[in-house]
């Protein structure tokens, strides 16, 4: 009877093993380029809370005063993102480990290169985990979604910049 209890416990956490994923990271590349400055480029886009208007959602600081740390809240607190590096024309993010669910693991990087004395090249880098999803399909999708709505911002920005 011993035996065949511990065998039962082996059995359920080989399965609860065996279930979860292994970690599949994907990195999302996109830039722009804008004819002005790199300085002049990140004084119009690349305040924490500027969000706000190259994505057109709501943004609030939270916590902090714009340094590392500082936490913005999106879209009336359904998406909390923390600042963790920072430079003069960057800034990068995470998100935090939610209650319940997947952890994907999410960091953006936003950067303003100077290409030029009078020209810029606007990156954008996230990297998350796609593991959650079933299908080749649905991370392919899950990906396209996030490169249109990041590449609509790229180009909001540089609008906003020029």
């Amino acid at each position: 009877m011993k035996r065949t209890i511990l065998s039962l416990f082996a059995a359920i956490g080989f399965i609860a093993t065996a279930a979860q994923a292994q970690p599949e990271y994907v990195a999302i590349e996109m830039e722009i380029d804008v004819n002005k400055p790199a300085a002049e480029v990140w004084s119009k886009v690349g305040g924490y809370c500027d969000i706000s208007e190259w994505l057109n959602l709501p943004c609030e600081i939270t916590s902090g005063d714009g340094a590392l740390g500082t936490v913005r809240s999106l879209l009336g607190g359904r998406v909390i993102e923390i600042l963790v590096a920072e430079t003069e024309l960057s800034y990068g993010y995470t998100q935090p480990v939610p209650e319940e669910g997947f952890y994907n693991q999410y960091h953006g990087f936003l950067e303003a290169r100077p290409s030029g004395a009078n020209s810029t090249k606007l990156l954008y880098t996230l990297m998350l985990d796609v593991s959650n999803y079933e299908t080749q399909a649905e991370k392919d999708a899950d990906v396209a979604r996030r490169r249109s709505m990041f590449e609509g911002a790229l180009a909001a920005m540089k609008e906003m910049a020029e």
